[in-house]
């Protein structure tokens, strides 16, 4: 049915989570006296989120077949001329990003209910993660930068909470202000661009200002000879840096796994990270007028797609080898955009979506069957014990890799021939990057996949390493000593079927999504006139004549590069990890200073400690001994009570009380008044 999608209909696809979160979060918590229980929490956060995918599936349905929306729901105010508005633009790729948001999210939701069922913030966690839901889909349904930002900001606020959700942790305090502050850094060049293209284009409508896109291209920044287009663009990426956790404002993502596991899988997935890609490709018309601005991009994913892919492969903490994980494929995605495969990015974004949040629950899955104890040296042999879990974490590691056929072969194999085919400055790194990443990726990913599902059975040992255990117990007060892990003799088990069945739903889309989709998505009209892209730039040209079907892509990949890197990534971690256990202990001891390199992440956070903080704090000592203490208290505030003393001081000597000193001054004053108006004689000839 082509035409007008209904205004209304779309409204409620926000609005259905914010009220399950308003329910949960006010009356099933200790602000309206917890009126509410556990059940009826998470059963209307569920049904907003269910409510939000029916929708956004009809919505995605209905623009398939031509409908679209893009119009004003609510006038904030006018400033001269200004509008200032709440509006939806409802097309191909806002459709998509609803359903995988909305999906994922009520995948989330189900787990949550067996993964916290033992937390006392248990409703308060059902209302943070429909909160967030809602933030989500009103960044991505917007029409407006206004609205945009309010989502982008909203996000990131969300995330702070959830991250923090066990507030009496230091770690998770700590981990909860790094990402507050560091998406802080991106957000103020996001709001610099913005400005930039507020200020020239007269609008913040995301239409009215690629009408002027052509005028934009012409303008030079004040004072410089830099394209103003360029400028505005960087600074619009500096902010999908931070969200989308690019190098080097990445530093705030591994530590985000403070937080409970479901909304690792919800922040890491499908959403926050996601939004600066979304971001990127919504503003492909504005991105395509500055090779400058997509070369920027290119290296920037190229960097973040191979080093922080490195990082992966020391971890211990299983959490935190899926998100080191979650960065590299971050990187590919950006790496797709400026290669000027915008709708290659957003194909993977989709696709990583479902199997990284399998992969993220799958890990979860295994924290409950441990125990919460998080070491993947503390297991083995987990295959025999969870075998769903088991079944449907292969499947995502699979996906991850690129094995061919499976959802992110599609997308990923796409993303490397785009690059190979560009040529904006940076692909010959990138080319390699993304390349070398292929190898990485599928050794740590099997890594952890031998070392948790087989070979020896190392859990419930004395020697169990207890330090990355998530401890429920001690964020709700309770014994701050409680025992992680599995004792002696005890073994894994399966997790609950409200965990489970997530898994095998996730699973499915991670296997199929990518040969049914590819087609229609990058090679079809399904992007047409939503996703611009400039002559100038061939990649995508190139695949579309390059593809002749899904199932002859994945035929042909068989004899290619990326196929052998997987396959020799994953022998290799076959041999270091189940046939020779030795030859990772070899490489620690003769390449301990890379191993160390790696396991302080580059020392970027040390940098940033020394470099940023000291700095910071440096400056405010400053400010406030200098600033505050000697120019506003010293000079100001105390120097002007001391200077009116003084001369209190030396004029208070003149009130003696005698007459005749009064008398002496007023003679002193007419003589005064006599000598200034006297005139002199003139001695001029």
């Amino acid at each position: 049915m082509a035409g007008q999608l209904n205004p209304h209909l779309l409204l409620a696809v926000p609005l259905a989570p914010l009220a399950g979160s308003a329910i949960a979060g006010l009356f099933g918590t200790k602000f309206f006296g917890n009126k509410i229980g556990r059940t009826a929490s998470h059963s209307v956060t569920i049904l907003g989120v269910f409510i939000a995918l029916v929708i956004s599936i009809q919505t995605l349905l209905a623009v398939m077949d031509g409908a679209s929306y893009n119009g004003t729901i609510y006038n904030w105010m006018t400033v001269n001329g200004l509008k200032l508005e709440i509006g939806f633009l409802i097309d191909s790729l806002t459709a998509m990003m609803m359903c995988v948001v909305t999906f994922v999210s009520l995948m989330v939701h189900i787990y949550t209910i067996g993964y916290m069922a033992d937390d006392k913030g248990y409703n308060r966690f059902f209302s943070y993660i429909s909160l967030f839901t809602f933030s989500m889909l009103m960044l991505v349904m917007s029409n407006n930068f206004l609205q945009l930002f309010f989502g982008w900001e909203a996000v990131g606020l969300v995330s702070y909470l959830l991250i923090g959700f066990w507030y009496t942790r230091p770690t998770a305090i700590h981990a909860n202000m790094k990402a507050f502050l560091v998406n802080r850094v991106g957000d103020f060049g996001f709001i610099l661009g913005i400005g930039l293209l507020l200020a020239y284009a007269g609008s913040m409508n995301y239409a009215e200002v690629f009408a002027k896109r052509e005028e934009l291209s012409k303008f030079l920044l004040p004072g410089t000879d830099w394209m103003l287009i360029t400028v505005a663009c960087i600074c619009l990426f500096i902010g999908a840096m931070g969200k989308s956790a690019q190098f080097p404002l990445h530093v705030w993502l591994p530590d985000s796994m403070e937080g409970p596991t479901p909304i690792s899988a919800l922040i890491h997935a499908a959403t926050m990270v996601t939004a600066g890609i979304f971001m990127v490709a919504r503003m492909s018309p504005l991105f395509e007028l500055s090779d400058t601005a997509l070369s920027f991009i290119l290296v920037i994913g190229s960097i973040t797609a191979l080093f922080m892919g490195f990082l992966g492969i020391i971890q211990n903490d299983i959490k935190r080898v899926v998100a080191y994980s979650t960065l590299s494929q971050l990187g590919y995605m950006t790496v797709a955009l400026g290669a000027s495969a915008y709708s290659v990015a957003v194909f993977h974004l989709m696709t990583h979506a479902f199997f990284k949040a399998l992969l993220f629950l799958g890990a979860g899955a295994v924290i409950i069957g441990m125990h919460h104890d998080q070491d993947i040296r503390n297991m083995g042999g987990l295959r025999k014990y969870m075998p769903i879990t088991w079944i449907t974490s292969l499947l995502g590691s699979l996906a991850l890799i690129g094995t061919p056929f499976f959802s992110g072969f599609y997308s990923k194999d796409s993303i490397i021939e785009a690059v190979h085919e560009t040529h904006i400055a940076g692909a010959g790194f990138a080319n390699f990057a993304v390349l070398a990443g292929v190898f990485v990726t599928a050794f740590y990913s099997f890594r952890m996949y031998f070392l948790v599902f087989h070979g020896e059975e190392r859990f419930g040992k004395a020697h169990d390493h207890h330090h990355l255990a998530e401890p429920e117990e001690d964020a709700n007060g309770d014994d701050a000593h409680h025992h992680h892990g599995l004792a002696p003799g005890e073994k894994p088990h399966e997790a609950p079927a409200v965990v489970t069945v997530p898994l095998i739903l996730l699973a499915i889309p991670s296997v199929l999504i990518g040969a049914i989709a590819i087609g229609p998505m990058l090679h079809g009209d399904f992007f047409k006139d939503v996703i611009i892209v400039g002559e100038s730039h061939r990649a995508m040209q190139v695949l579309n004549e390059a593809f002749h079907g899904a199932v002859a892509m994945g035929l042909h990949s068989f004899t290619t590069a990326p196929f052998f890197l997987a396959l020799a990534g994953v022998a290799a971690a076959y041999y270091c990890y189940m046939v020779n256990p030795k030859v990772p202990a070899w490489f620690h001891d003769k390449f301990h200073g890379i191993y160390a390199l790696l396991d302080n992440k580059y020392y970027m956070d040390k940098f940033n400690e020394v470099v940023f903080g000291a700095g910071t704090r440096a400056l405010g000592g400053g400010l406030w001994k200098v600033g505050d203490r000697a120019i506003i208290d010293g000079v100001f505030v105390n120097g002007s009570a001391k200077a009116v003393g003084w001369f209190s001081g030396i004029i208070r000597h003149l009130q003696s009380g005698y007459i005749y000193h009064y008398a002496f001054v007023m003679i002193l004053g007419v003589l005064g008044f006599l000598f200034y108006f006297m005139p002199f004689p003139s001695f001029a000839k």
